[in-house]
């Protein structure tokens, strides 16, 4: 599970394998996250600035380094299948 509270800061829990270990990214989802969305093995959070941060199960998704520049801002949304 993940949820984003009323002062814009996100969490997680569950399975670690399977992004309920939010720790790696725990500074970028602080403050302003605007929204979560989520696949079977990671999570992605959408942030005012309209960056996304990823974490989660690194081969689905879970990791967002290799496209960091591209997702540092003017994301408008995000969609998701079940494992992509």
């Amino acid at each position: 599970f993940a949820a984003v509270k009323t002062d814009g800061s996100a969490i997680a829990w569950g399975d670690p394998r399977r992004g309920g270990d939010c720790s790696s990214v725990q500074v970028q989802l602080a403050s302003s996250v605007r929204a979560i969305f989520s696949t079977r093995h990671a999570f992605a959070a959408l942030r005012d600035d309209g960056s996304v941060i990823a974490w989660g199960d690194p081969l689905r998704g879970g990791d967002h380094s290799k496209f960091a520049d591209q997702l540092s801002s003017g994301v408008q949304s995000i969609a998701s299948t079940y494992t992509a």
